[in-house]
């Protein structure tokens, strides 16, 4: 038997989105001791440019092939650059920059590789094997150049590309109150080839959480003069631990090699933010069964009966309470008297 104080809604959402990728600065520097400076044109904004940034930096100088060369991430050291030392570093946003800088490093480290090359066989002849530490010695000994700057700028047929998601999610809403909670939530989010799939898994979960504050509480409020009155949290509402989805699936989808792209890899900021408006069209689904059960309930408002309604961005709980009828204690109530008679 259906619960007559709490209505049900469930919606799925597909979402294909365009990113432009920029071009993005690097530089990358050996220092005689074996350590790794890099700097980058992107800000570290807590979206794990670094991260990926190191890791690709280890993965393209471990290609010189000698010893030690597979534990390089742990010498390697980002800095945050300024516009003298990277005079072309541009703005960080659009969900592209991490991976523009990642080429832009990796374009460093292959000519830094293409420089240590020589000297490495020339050195494995002489000496049978060679590690790392010993390699850069040996370079600054004999003069090799170890910084390399670089711009990576992305060719103009492949600057663009799609992504791509869906997202289900199920929502219940208590009439009498207005108050939604997201029961559960399944995302799908094609990533390429993720070059760090904990750091891409935290962005679509972050930008998804993001969206819902979007959708459901985040109000605007503005008085007569256009100015906004929300001074704080008390007012402006944002995602807590309790808003978002009581259970919450993603699942990465790691699709094939792509020479345009890169390391094959695709955006995760930005994309799956939009995939969150599978939540409102959930509530919109609950919200008309309980005006379909209202209007089975009788009254003076045949505004009910219309399955056709504005739900609001965002879809608060006084909006939400509005929608599912204001009186619908009271309308039941009086059904109730009226069938027992």
């Amino acid at each position: 038997m259906s619960n007559k104080w709490r209505k049900r809604g469930i919606s799925r959402v597909p979402v294909v989105h365009e990113v432009i990728l920029r071009a993005t600065p690097g530089k990358v520097s050996i220092l005689r001791d074996g350590s790794i400076v890099v700097e980058v044109g992107g800000i570290e904004l807590g979206q794990g440019l670094w991260t990926k940034v190191k890791q690709v930096t280890a993965y393209a100088l471990s290609l010189i092939q000698c010893g030690g060369a597979e534990e390089l991430l742990g010498k390697v050291r980002v800095i945050q650059a300024d516009t003298l030392s990277l005079i072309q570093g541009g703005f960080t946003a659009g969900s592209t920059t991490s991976e523009s800088s990642c080429e832009a490093i990796r374009l460093c480290c292959n000519i830094l590789v293409e420089r240590l090359t020589a000297l490495k066989e020339r050195l494995v002849e002489q000496m049978g094997s060679i590690n790392w530490e010993t390699l850069i010695l040996q370079a600054y000994m004999t003069s090799v150049n170890l910084s390399v700057n670089s711009l990576y700028v992305p060719d103009f047929s492949s600057m663009k590309y799609l992504n791509y998601g869906a997202a289900v999610s199920e929502v219940e809403i208590n009439l009498l109150t207005g108050q939604t909670t997201i029961l559960r939530t399944d995302i799908i989010y094609d990533c390429g080839q993720s070059l760090n799939p904990a750091v891409d898994l935290g962005q679509i979960e972050g930008a998804f959480v993001q969206g819902i504050g979007f959708f459901m509480l985040e109000e605007y409020p503005t008085n007569s003069n256009g100015l906004v009155i929300a001074e704080g949290t008390w007012d402006y509402k944002i995602p807590t631990v309790d808003t978002i989805p009581k259970q919450f699936n993603v699942e990465i989808l790691n699709s094939g090699h792509h020479k345009k792209r890169i390391l094959s890899s695709k955006a995760s900021g930005e994309p799956p933010l939009t995939l969150a408006a599978s939540v409102h069209c959930a509530i919109r689904a609950g919200i008309t069964e309980a005006r379909r059960q209202l209007h089975s309930w009788g009254g003076q408002d045949e505004s009910m009966s219309n399955s056709t309604f504005q739900l609001e961005v965002p879809a608060t709980m006084p909006v939400v309470k509005e929608l599912c009828g204001l009186d619908s204690v009271q309308r039941f109530l009086k059904w109730t008297m009226g069938s027992s008679k």
